[in-house]
């Protein structure tokens, strides 16, 4: 079977619990989290999508619930057609998915990035650290409580701290990914650091001023 098929249909007769999710470009779906990984294997054995574009994940903000959302996107290299799935972490405050890196190789990296940006959590994964951040730091960039002038922290190597007497320091940051929006506004969107983004002409507050009410 090939990616030519009607996704919709070929979904909704193995996975009745799949639904439709709304799209702007391709076919689009909503998995339960404990199913995930029998729909993303039935589309990559059975429909065709053999290639896992991309792996990444969605912060609602702390006052939804489910807060965090995973999100894969398959390519049917056969087929030439695109399909998004995604599903719901559970726990708000310890969100997991089950690893996908059984089924692709190339997971690996992708949930290590999720699990450094968001700290969201893969069972199974081989070796879940962290990839652009050094282990230890504190924070999850990509949540939606992260300012968007960063957060000083201390660097990583204490020989190197120690001789140049210099901490982590926030860079300036004016849009970019921090800034998307799901919906309303663009302002509504961002996280509640709105007041924190500066450019290279003024210094820098020091610490993590907070929006007045």
């Amino acid at each position: 079977m090939n990616a030519t098929i009607d996704v919709a249909t070929f979904l909704a007769g193995r996975f009745p619990r799949v639904t439709g999710r709304p799209s702007g470009d391709f076919p689009a779906f909503n998995a339960p989290a404990e199913q995930v990984l029998e729909v993303l294997r039935s589309l990559r054995d059975e429909a065709g999508y053999d290639f896992l574009a991309d792996l990444t994940a969605i912060d609602w903000s702390a006052a939804k619930s489910p807060r965090f959302t995973v999100v894969w996107h398959l390519l049917s290299t056969a087929g030439h057609a695109w399909v998004r799935i995604a599903a719901d972490c559970a726990d708000d405050a310890r969100p997991s998915m089950p690893s996908a890196t059984g089924l692709w190789a190339g997971a690996n990296w992708h949930e290590r990035e999720a699990y450094d940006m968001f700290g969201l959590t893969f069972t199974g994964h081989p070796d879940l650290r962290r990839i652009l951040m050094w282990e230890g730091y504190p924070y999850f960039p990509l949540r939606k409580d992260f300012p968007l002038a960063g957060r000083d922290a201390p660097l990583p190597d204490a020989a190197v701290a120690e001789e140049t007497g210099a901490a982590l320091k926030p860079a300036p940051y004016m849009g970019g990914p921090f800034v998307a929006s799901a919906g309303g506004t663009m302002e509504a969107g961002e996280p509640r650091a709105a007041d924190q983004s500066w450019t290279e002409r003024s210094e820098k507050p020091q610490g993590n001023p907070k929006p007045e009410a």
